[in-house]
């Protein structure tokens, strides 16, 4: 995948979850994705962690107090690195595909893999 396709697709994915701010990425997260192209992160790792944060956030207790929206690419490093530390069971990521929210799915292009 060439650097410029890599790029759209992350920038696509990223300012499609439904729980960021951003509808257009901010030169900062230009940046990032640019890095983490330059890093060799794949893209599957990303989405991996797109959908981990995802589930985290749905799936919280509803008492607690309301999440502010995500508003950086930035906010995915901890898990990008957390799941290449320990990658995810390909089970579990199944798991959570099949569990996050439909409208979810269907914003970040998870579902098609």
């Amino acid at each position: 995948m060439s650097r410029a396709e890599y790029l759209k697709r992350l920038l696509d994915l990223y300012c499609g979850l439904p729980h960021t701010a951003a509808r257009r990425p901010s030169l900062n997260d230009r940046r990032l994705a640019a890095l983490l192209f330059d890093r060799g992160i794949p893209l599957d790792i990303i989405e991996a962690a797109f959908l981990l944060a995802l589930a985290r956030r749905t799936y919280r207790d509803p008492q607690a107090p309301p999440l502010q929206p995500i508003r950086s690419l930035a906010y995915f490093l901890p898990l990008i690195d957390e799941i290449l530390l320990l990658p995810l069971d390909p089970g579990y990521l199944a798991y959570l595909r099949a569990n996050v929210d439909q409208n979810v799915q269907i914003h970040t292009g998870l579902a098609d893999r």
